[in-house]
């Protein structure tokens, strides 16, 4: 998979034109992809809602053939972080290619594909990522820039009666707290809607807690922090003797992928 394409000196489209553009370019190229972010919590959430941009989600082994197609098809492509995500850009405009999340964790599976919900965007049929992994997706994201929370409470609150929760209690595996946590606030920010939430669901995290409680982890200090904010705890590896939870062998992530998002940082804050 190339870093980078070279830049082409196709006009901008206006968003709209672009997008649609490369849906039929993707469509006609049988690439098999999802359509996420803000379009697809609309789509759940039945709310307007202006994205920046189009995520496009992929699986790890499609992500090389999706760029391809866009870049024949006249779009500069980038692949920007080997670990998660590409870019296709028109102008100032552009499609985020999403194939996992910048944690390593949600990787895109065909599981994602068998659950997708079909729908229609721009005039056009598409499929929606499923709304289980939206959520477990948009879980980790707890940055100091941006935080999902909202997405989650209103995914939450037009959509939880029909989530599959086994499926999604899987997704989350060991990693159950994060989702007790959005849990309890959504019976916070909507007091009269708890009945969303099944009530097995949350006897079953509970349980889980209370075992936790009194049969407390073991084992040389981790900070899971990581999993959740790439910026805010690099105090606690860097002075305080944290383990990183993303490295391997026991996390998702290679040293070098770390140490490619950490760089990022600084870059991003500058452009802000």
């Amino acid at each position: 998979m190339s870093w980078c394409s070279s830049p082409v000196s196709t006009p901008a489209l206006h968003p709209c034109g672009f997008y649609r553009q490369a849906l039929l370019a993707l469509q006609a190229g049988e690439v098999p992809f999802l359509v996420g972010g803000g379009h697809a919590v609309a789509h759940y959430v039945g709310m307007t809602r202006h994205s920046k941009d189009l995520d496009l989600f992929v699986t790890p082994e499609d992500c090389s053939r999706l760029l391809a197609v866009l870049r024949a098809a006249g779009y500069r492509t980038e692949l920007t972080f080997p670990h998660w995500l590409g870019k296709v850009y028109s102008g100032s405009e552009c499609i985020d290619v999403i194939f996992s999340s910048g944690n390593s964790i949600a990787t895109v599976d065909t599981a994602w594909f068998v659950h997708a919900v079909a729908g229609r965007l721009l005039g056009l049929p598409v499929h929606f990522c499923p709304p289980e992994e939206i959520l477990w997706s948009k879980s980790s994201v707890m940055e100091r820039e941006r935080y999902d929370g909202a997405d989650i409470m209103h995914l939450l609150h037009a959509y939880g009666a029909q989530f599959d929760w086994p499926r999604l209690l899987q997704r989350f595996g060991a990693h159950w707290r994060v989702l007790l946590h959005y849990l309890i606030l959504f019976g916070f920010v909507y007091p009269a809607r708890q009945s969303c939430i099944p009530t097995w669901v949350m006897q079953n995290l509970l349980a889980r807690l209370q075992h936790e409680l009194h049969h407390p982890p073991s084992g040389a200090p981790i900070c899971q922090g990581t999993l959740l904010s790439r910026a805010q705890y690099l105090i606690d590896l860097e002075c305080w003797g944290y383990r990183d939870a993303r490295l391997r062998p026991t996390g998702p992530m290679t040293a070098a992928e770390i140490a490619h998002w950490t760089a990022a940082i600084a870059g991003e804050a500058g452009a802000q």
